[in-house]
């Protein structure tokens, strides 16, 4: 299965705002975190608080840094408001050292299976159609910050991608995209 961004701001609010609706501020942080970080799920289910919050001085740090999973290489991402926000919300509620600590595992982070699960759940619940799934997070970033005009090699560079190639196939661009760009031009 290929998954797909959210190319839909109102959708995406939705989707979002499913788990936030239902009192689970947890895994209405991990659709929020995942979005603005375009962490690869792995990476952002290893996160703990210390990553994002200095406990002796009370406050949200500006950075997450991080040794990528996949790619062994050392990243540094900027957490945005909308970041910071959502961690205030949960962070009084949170429990144990993992951001996305299970219910039933003391001191572990919830599965892969358990976030698919979790995105799966907002997806349905709201008609997201598509095939959205954990990754959908991580390309949804991209579609938002291309669609913002940031440049493909910049996205390339969060990525780690090695080729336009593979940027290209994780923007998700769709041919109603491509239309917007015919229909926009006024060259005379």
């Amino acid at each position: 299965m290929v998954t797909e961004p959210i190319r839909d701001k109102n959708m995406l609010r939705m989707f979002a705002d499913y788990w936030l609706k239902q009192g689970n501020l947890r895994n209405y942080v991990l659709i929020v975190l995942g979005v603005c970080t375009a962490l690869r799920i792995g990476d952002l289910l290893r996160l703990v608080w210390s990553d994002v919050y200095d406990e002796k001085h009370r406050k949200f740090l500006s950075h997450i840094t991080l040794i990528e999973q996949k790619t062994g290489k050392y990243k540094v991402i900027a957490l945005n408001k909308q970041a910071i926000n959502a961690l205030n919300m949960y962070l009084p509620n949170s429990r144990g050292n993992f951001i996305f600590a299970s219910n039933r595992k003391d001191r572990q982070a919830i599965t892969r299976v358990q976030a698919w699960r979790i995105i799966r759940t907002a997806a349905e619940a709201v008609d997201l159609n598509g095939q959205i799934g954990c990754h959908s997070l991580r390309k949804t970033f991209g579609y938002f910050a291309w669609r913002n005009g940031t440049l493909p090699v910049v996205l390339m560079d969060i990525y780690n991608h090695s080729s336009y190639e593979v940027t290209r196939r994780y923007l998700g661009i769709s041919q109603d995209d491509r239309d917007k760009v015919y229909k926009g031009m006024a060259l005379f």
